[in-house]
């Protein structure tokens, strides 16, 4: 069926924070809208709204008609114990769900019970038609289909839990494939997904009758994907809608900002203007009225009257400027937005090679990667690319000493420091509070320096306490980027280092690279940063396979 999903008047907010207000918006069938904001603005917030997992603030939210299926597939997909990868597809498609309300009504309909206050025909009538709508009754056949196109390469009652971090990835975009929901509300669908995994993405999106809003930080899948754009400025407390594509957004963003900043300072010379002219007048004012004392005793009751007149004058035009200034619309100042200012801390110069490979070798289950020959200099600006699943993450490791190879060697050399964010961002996942977990990695510095550092990166007071694990993934990223600016490094390893980040985020990142002088070992599949930040060389990862190609 199609469907409409439209806010009314929606507000939201953050213990005592207000996220966004007066937020209107229409999903029509077949509307790509990109939700855009800064890392805590509401944007995974908005998403929950709009799927009627969370309460408003105020305001509402209406599905049109109200028996549609919303979609509501968040960032981190949750690989439960025990759930194998079709369980998984089907908790991830609704079938799950909508398997178990056919299951219950099924059971009344043989009892004659009722079921949430309807008889127990039209609750299996409903059940059924929505079970068969969510693609139900071949979803095993669909899923094996899928999953085998996407080269999942495994079987489908194994545990998801045992998946490596690009098999998840491919589950989770098969996932999505496989859904037939009236409403997509999708929470950074193109994290983790390699170049083949984006297309399939992006051809999907685009292909569908449903309405769909998602939330992305790849700048080149928004140009391609969406139609309009939905911005929350946290900084501005404002929420507005962008017709056309994702360029054209910020197209009209700037033009937007620039009015916005000259409409304020348009009023803010006239204000100025009229609070001296007030000033003048009123100096002028009580010039006269002291003239008309001095000259009460004047006999000539002309200049009397003259000097009477003037300052009455005066006391009128001061009036007149007052009210001027209370008429006066004020214009709020633009508030400035925040900026991350990263940096990257740079220790003395490694030695002339920095990490070799010789017939490399590592085993894991049924893969292989290599044997690999590999020699890494100082200053080389490394991109590693290949699909998911390939080894490269298993390469850095191996380089940097993290997992040791089944054959060969490797070795890294002499004064080489390493600076890491991982793609899991394993530094911040556990119990630990953020500032212990911050701390063991610099331990020469303390708890105040830390918390100013972190502070920098957006993270403030009631971030540094909390359980480093219950992190939202954007703060776990921003705390990995804050530790390279804690302590100096020559080798830069960074794995998919744009995931959670927000646009401006990245913009920081891809500055602090370009200047950064050591070594660099980047994988991405960011098409973006990958044109953006300039590399010496190119490895292509396929297959267990690494291959050198032209920069």
């Amino acid at each position: 069926m199609t469907a409409t999903l439209l806010t009314r008047d929606l507000a939201a907010a953050h213990g005592d924070r207000s996220l966004f207000s007066g937020l209107d918006l229409v999903v029509a069938p077949g509307d790509v809208v990109g939700l855009v904001g800064a890392n805590g603005a509401g944007k995974s917030t908005l998403l929950r709204l709009l799927a009627g997992l969370t309460t408003p603030e105020h305001g509402e939210v209406v599905l049109s008609p109200a028996t549609a299926a919303i979609g509501h597939l968040p960032q981190e997909p949750e690989r439960r114990p025990g759930e194998s990868v079709l369980t998984f597809l089907g908790r991830r498609t609704g079938v799950t769900v909508a398997q178990n309300a056919l299951d219950v009504a099924s059971e009344a309909l043989a009892t004659g019970a009722r079921v949430g206050g309807e008889s127990a025909d039209d609750a299996y009538s409903f059940a059924l038609e929505r079970w068969l709508h969510l693609g139900g009754a071949d979803l095993a056949e669909r899923a094996d289909a899928v999953t085998t196109e996407l080269g999942l390469g495994v079987d489908l009652s194994r545990p998801m839990t045992e998946l490596s971090g690009g098999q998840a990835a491919r589950a989770s975009l098969a996932s999505l494939l496989l859904s037939r929901y009236d409403v997509f509300l999708l929470d950074e669908p193109t994290n983790d997904l390699d170049l083949d995994g984006l297309g399939r993405l992006e051809r999907f999106v685009t292909g569908l009758r449903a309405g769909t809003v998602v939330v992305s930080h790849d700048r080149e899948f928004l140009e391609r994907t969406v139609t309009r754009v939905l911005e929350l400025d946290l900084a501005q407390q404002q929420v507005s809608v962008f017709g056309g594509g994702y360029e054209a957004y910020l197209a009209e963003r700037e033009v937007a900002r620039l009015h916005a900043r000259e409409h304020f300072e348009e009023y803010s010379d006239r204000r100025q203007s009229l609070v001296e002219r007030s000033r003048m007048q009123r100096s002028w004012m009580e010039k006269g009225v002291r003239d008309a004392v001095r000259k009460a005793k004047d006999p000539d009751k002309f200049i009397k009257h003259r000097h009477r007149e003037h300052a009455e004058k005066q006391a009128a035009k001061a009036r007149q400027t007052d009210r001027m200034l209370e008429r006066l619309e004020v214009v709020d100042e633009p508030r400035k937005e925040w900026r991350l200012q990263m940096e990257i801390a740079v220790a003395p110069r490694a030695g002339a090679v920095v990490a070799t490979a010789r017939g490399l070798v590592v085993r894991r289950g049924a893969f292989t990667l290599g044997p690999v020959d590999l020699q890494i200099d100082w200053a080389d600006r490394v991109g590693v690319t290949g699909p998911n699943g390939s080894g490269k993450s298993t390469l850095l490791a191996v380089l940097q000493g993290r997992l040791a190879p089944d054959d060969g060697a490797v070795a890294l050399g002499p004064s080489v420091v390493v600076g890491e964010i991982d793609q899991a961002r394993s530094l911040f996942t556990g119990g630990t509070e953020l500032l212990r977990a911050f701390a063991d990695q610099v331990p020469s510095s303390s708890p105040a320096e830390i918390r100013t550092l972190l502070a920098k990166y957006a993270l403030k007071a009631d971030h540094v306490t909390r359980p480093s694990g219950s992190l939202s993934p954007g703060e776990r990223t921003r705390a990995a980027l804050a530790l390279l600016q804690a302590r100096g490094v020559n080798l830069l390893v960074l794995d998919e280092p744009t995931n959670h980040l927000d646009l401006p985020a990245i913009e920081q990142l891809e500055q602090a690279l370009d200047t950064y002088p050591g070594t660099l070992l980047l994988v991405s599949h960011d098409r973006r940063l990958l044109d953006t930040v300039s590399v010496t060389r190119r490895l292509v990862v396929d297959a267990g396979t690494v291959t050198e190609v032209p920069a």
